[in-house]
């Protein structure tokens, strides 16, 4: 019984924390799953949300390699960037010539890419309270799948009323990128912790630019060549 309080405090912090550092992830849910069919947008959250944890889940047990693999955040900071720009410029929401079991598919993979790259990071502090446990990593996560998903079902709701906040949700995709970028172990033994850590926010904001830049032209394109079919 003495041990029981102490687990059971211990799922509620991994709770906590996943419930912190999934706001991007409902983030990118949401924009993946917008749109979906209405009557498909809960099964794309709920998927997408299993994958974001599934993910965390073997990235935890994989973190101590993967934190410190030089280049690999540079690599995933990249694709976060194609992943943002993808989100915000790609195909139209209403392309009649993609099936709708496609879409859902579709925004699973997108959320799964997505996710893949942002968990690097995000499971260093899921993985220090969970420690060697883990029934306590699975189990407080595999709990976080709900508020995940009631999270990205509140951030569909207002993407729908205020288109401008896609274009917000992939620059703030851009910032990581930037922030990840920067901060790869390459980089840092290169330049120094000090120097790579000034360049963060210059970068974050670099990127965040950049993804709108190349947002803006997308969609440009896109209904260039509409207007012209």
């Amino acid at each position: 019984m003495d041990m029981f309080g102490p687990q059971v405090l211990k799922i509620f912090e991994i709770i906590w924390i996943n419930i912190i550092l999934s706001g991007d992830n409902a983030v990118v849910i949401a924009m993946a799953c917008r749109a979906l069919p209405p009557d498909k947008q809960r099964m794309g959250m709920i998927l997408g949300a299993g994958v974001a944890v599934v993910l965390r889940i073997i990235f935890t047990a994989l973190v101590v390699t993967l934190l410190t693999t030089p280049y690999l955040k540079i690599a995933g900071g990249l694709l976060l960037l194609w992943v943002a720009v993808k989100l915000v410029g790609g195909e139209e929401e209403g392309d009649s010539s993609v099936k709708e079991s496609d879409k859902l598919w579709q925004a699973v993979k997108t959320v799964a890419i997505a996710d893949a790259v942002m968990s690097l990071d995000n499971v260093l502090a899921i993985a220090a309270v969970a420690k060697d446990s883990t029934f306590l990593l699975v189990l407080g996560l595999a709990i976080s799948i709900p508020l995940i998903v009631a999270g990205a079902s509140v951030i569909i709701t207002l993407l729908e009323r205020f288109p401008v906040l896609v274009w917000a949700g992939a620059a703030l995709l851009g910032w990581i990128a930037g922030e990840m970028i920067v901060s790869d172990p390459a980089l840092v033994s290169r330049f120094g912790v000090d120097q790579t850590h000034r360049l963060e926010i210059p970068a974050a904001i670099a990127a965040a630019l950049l993804v709108i830049g190349l947002g803006f032209l997308l969609t440009r394109r896109r209904h260039a060549a509409a207007t012209n079919a």
